[in-house]
């Protein structure tokens, strides 16, 4: 279960959503331009009406800051001392309405040198500084890349040392072709100007470009919180034999949460036993940038000591006599091997309303399916909680009755952390020790082993923990859950670090499906060992790739596909048989119409 300290520490990790990982520890005597920002933002919406912050200008914010904060956001977002007297470039993107007020203001001057870097296009604003420190402000206050930054010496001859670099992530490098201008991003420059060639580069984070993104910042939710629960679904958090975890949300006026449950076949009898209740644990979650709902109250319910391959029904509440949800109801894991089914889906994240079509229909066709993985990207905006509010009301009716098994997608870290995916989600802790929790994890259901991994981090430091789940499970059938492909559908795509780190240990293991997303077009490879094509599933992996949303892309024919479409929205079903070892694969449109079949017997 959760840490209880939440407040304050959820309102900070939420606002990273905007203001990411770098910036969230504070270091020495800088100010924090972190802090600062959410205190500018709570001004603003103090000051301005609904409507007038949904057009909110860059303008607008500047004549809002304080003197302290101009300083504060004008200097403290990077800084580095010289030991010489110095030129300092500032490569802006042109593509922001507004240079940074900070620049005007302390004098920059505009060259007329131009620079593009892909789509994207940059001036350069020029301003001597003398040895000692040289500190920079924020990128913009709105959307853009943020700018690039040279120094060269005042006086030739001068030989530049920097040193006392904040935030720490900063780096150097030369300015010049090729060179990669983000610590965090695969940028790379193009033939540079030559007033600007062979400078010294300080390398920044492209996402701290959101660091005092106040422009189209905040957001309203089309789907409120009320005193009546809602939002309800299943995870596990614990052995999927014995434990059932449940996650609702109220308004902030329901203080408590509880619990009634029963076996449903009590519940059945003529004279039911009175169902058992449990206090919930709850916590606020605080989203400053929600305008129409703030703060909401989430509850939080793990169940243990259940019995194996048992139904039960329960309900959810305040506590109070007439405070509860009608009954719904969740089955526990079997104990011993048997036969069972469960539904896969790629990517949702855009277009909810329409998955929810499809998700419904996969419950009809299959009301059986035991639970439902899916590969990343539930939504498209993770750290916006009126996109997650979206996917809770799509998803109503289904995942409080059937438990979820997500994976992390680069949308849910969305600011360089899935810091909203992690405070929504109850999920096993059982990952790698030096990953963070609930990043990664596994689990065995019948006579089968799912392992889950986050593709969005090194995928090195999940491996040695991959080889040994699997080294010490027994498990018939294996399967690997994660959201960027080992073999790519879309065109120009490759993660070939995920595929030889990862392929190789599938391989050892013999991992029977890998059920990826991200590339938004359906592929299923042959089965593939070493990077190539077996003659039978029992020698290799078959890696497959799907989307569930509206979100489609182009796909290329690559050796290693056996089947492939695009512009199709699919669930997949799998049933896992006892006689005679077999597992049958079916991928569903959105009307039910069968697309893809495949069979494995052991």
């Amino acid at each position: 279960m959760k840490s209880l300290s939440f407040r304050f520490a959820v309102v900070m990790g939420l606002l990273a959503a905007v203001w990411p990982p770098s910036l969230r520890a504070h270091v020495g005597d800088h100010p924090s331009v972190h802090d600062t920002v959410a205190g500018v933002a709570i001004r603003l919406k103090e000051k301005y009406k609904e409507e007038e912050l949904k057009k909110l200008t860059p303008y607008q914010v500047y004549k809002i800051l304080t003197e302290r904060e101009r300083t504060i956001l004008g200097t403290e977002h990077i800084s580095f001392k010289v030991n010489v007297p110095v030129k300092v470039s500032i490569l802006r993107d042109r593509g922001i309405k507004s240079e940074p007020f900070w620049i005007r203001d302390r004098d920059f001057d505009l060259t007329g040198i131009i620079m593009k870097m892909g789509s994207t296009e940059f001036d350069v604003w020029q301003k001597d500084f003398d040895a000692g420190a040289v500190g920079l402000g924020v990128s913009s206050f709105g959307k853009g890349d943020h700018y690039l930054v040279t120094v060269a010496p005042q006086n030739e001859g001068d030989r530049i040392q920097v040193s006392s670099m904040y935030p720490a992530t900063l780096r150097l490098g030369e300015f010049k072709k090729d060179a990669k201008p983000y610590v965090d991003a695969d940028d790379q420059l193009p033939a540079v100007p030559e007033e600007l060639k062979d400078q010294l580069m300080i390398r920044t984070e492209s996402l701290s470009a959101n660091d005092a993104r106040l422009v189209e910042y905040f957001r309203w939710t089309n789907h409120v919180s009320g005193p009546l629960p809602d939002q309800i679904f299943l995870t596990w958090s614990g052995d999927p034999q014995t434990t059932q975890t449940v996650q609702w949300r109220t308004d902030p006026s329901v203080k408590t949460g509880a619990m009634l449950y029963q076996k449903k076949a009590l519940y059945n009898r003529f004279q039911p036993k009175p169902l058992e209740q449990v206090t919930a644990v709850t916590r606020s979650l605080e989203t400053p940038d929600i305008i129409n709902d703030r703060l909401i109250n989430l509850h939080v319910v793990e169940l243990n000591g259940l019995e194996p391959n048992t139904t039960y029904v329960y309900s959810v509440g305040d506590g109070s006599d007439g405070g509860w949800t009608e009954l719904s109801e969740f089955t526990t894991a079997p104990s011993e091997t048997q036969p069972f089914s469960f539904i896969y889906m790629g990517d949702a994240q855009n277009g909810l309303y329409r998955w929810g079509s499809l998700l419904k229909t996969a419950d009809r066709h299959r009301p059986d399916a035991a639970f439902y993985i899916m590969a990343g990207d539930l939504v498209d905006r993770g750290n916006d909680r009126d996109d997650w509010d979206a996917f809770w009301h799509n998803c109503d009716g289904v995942y409080n009755r059937k438990q979820l098994v997500p994976a992390i997608g680069n949308h849910e870290n969305q600011g360089g952390h899935p810091t909203m995916y992690l405070e929504l989600m109850n999920l096993l802790e059982n990952g790698p020790d030096d990953v963070e929790k609930e990043r990664a994890y596994s689990f065995e259901y019948s006579n089968a082993l799912f392992v889950v991994l986050d593709t969005n981090i090194d995928p090195r430091s999940q491996t040695a923990w991959l080889e040994r789940t699997l080294a010490e499970s027994d498990a018939t059938w294996r399967f690997a859950v994660y959201h960027h492909p080992a073999y790519s559908s879309a065109p120009s795509r490759d993660n070939a670090d995920i595929r030889k780190l990862w392929g190789d240990i599938f391989d050892k293991h013999h991992i029977d499906v890998a059920l990826q997303g991200h590339d938004h077009a359906y592929l299923r490879t042959f089965p593939m060992k070493g990077g190539k094509k077996v003659d039978s599933p029992k020698d290799g992996t078959i890696y497959v790739v799907s989307v569930s949303g509206t979100k489609m892309y182009r796909q290329d024919k690559r050796d290693y596909t056996e089947f492939g479409m695009t512009n199709t929205p699919t669930f997949q079903v799998l049933d896992l048989m006892i006689d005679g070892d077999r597992l049958v694969y079916r991928a569903y449109d959105i009307d039910g119409k069968l697309r893809d079949e495949f069979t494995i017997e052991k």
